[in-house]
């Protein structure tokens, strides 16, 4: 093998991780499939950002089959616990933490990746489970026009778009905070799954009061992360925006075990997509 092609393969299939060249305390892992080539048709991009347990390995290899059958690079972003204070684990869940912000992060990542592995940037697919679920419906808010679909697995807290709440229960101080209009018209326009598993509710983990990812308020969302992402399909239908709602039965706080579910969401917008092309 030259020299060339060997340094080559560590850039298609299941990639190193890599530093962020916009801020290298974050890193990045890619499935590519193996025959994709710079200059081949670019490529559509899913997003999957992992939880609190930062299983972004993990995810990229459930992934790796979807990515060769569907024609697509997948992409698994990593935000390191304890980034701005030793144990801290929730700050990019909320999209801001000490001046880092973490969608506009994301942004830089997936741009980086659109250049260096020929990768369709100008709207991508993205998912979260858990943790994810909570970064991925605020990244919603903030970068609808980015977005070619969207999938919200079971987070444990919501942020409902309602500006008379406070911020992250609700929208009230959203545009001062971000410098971003929510635009709903935009948010009515992305495709959006909303999924938990039937068996998930235990509770130890998201009734915390006086945790630091807690808020008075958070109980009225509901006491499960099913009752919780139910209140948020409820806020959703109201402001217009369309929902699949899928409750997979007998699955707990598992997010492989809703990866299915959430691969046959995206594989069909790839196909409809794909298909008017």
């Amino acid at each position: 093998m030259s020299e060339l092609a060997s340094e080559r393969a560590h850039f298609v299939g299941g990639t190193p991780f890599f530093a962020s060249q916009h801020d290298q305390r974050l890193f990045y892992a890619l499935y590519v499939p193996k025959d994709h080539t710079p200059d081949a048709e670019p490529l559509p991009l899913v997003v999957i950002q992992h939880g609190t347990g930062r299983s972004a390995e993990l995810y990229r290899d459930l992934w790796k089959q979807f990515a060769i059958d569907h024609r697509c690079v997948i992409l698994t972003p990593l935000f390191p616990a304890g980034l701005m204070e030793p144990g801290e684990l929730h700050s990019y869940k909320f999209l801001e933490y000490r001046g880092v912000r973490f969608d506009e992060e994301l942004l830089h990542i997936v741009d980086e990746v659109g250049a260096r592995f020929n990768t369709r940037t100008e709207r991508f697919y993205l998912h979260g489970f858990s943790g994810g679920g909570q970064f991925a419906h605020r990244f919603f808010y903030a970068h609808p026009d980015r977005l070619a679909g969207v999938s919200i697995g079971a987070p444990g807290r919501i942020t409902q778009l309602d500006d008379t709440l406070p911020w992250w229960l609700g929208t009230g101080g959203f545009e001062e905070r971000f410098g971003i209009r929510i635009d709903l018209d935009a948010l009515r326009a992305v495709p959006v799954q909303l999924v938990v598993g039937s068996a998930d509710v235990e509770t130890w983990e998201i009734n915390n009061p006086g945790g630091p990812n807690w808020m008075d308020g958070v109980a009225d969302t509901g006491s499960t992360r099913v009752e919780r992402l139910q209140t948020l399909r409820d806020n959703f239908v109201s402001q217009g925006i369309a929902v699949r709602w899928d409750v997979v039965p007998g699955v707990g706080h598992k997010g492989s075990e809703v990866i299915p579910v959430v691969q046959d969401f995206v594989g069909g917008l790839l196909s409809t997509v794909e298909s008017t092309r």
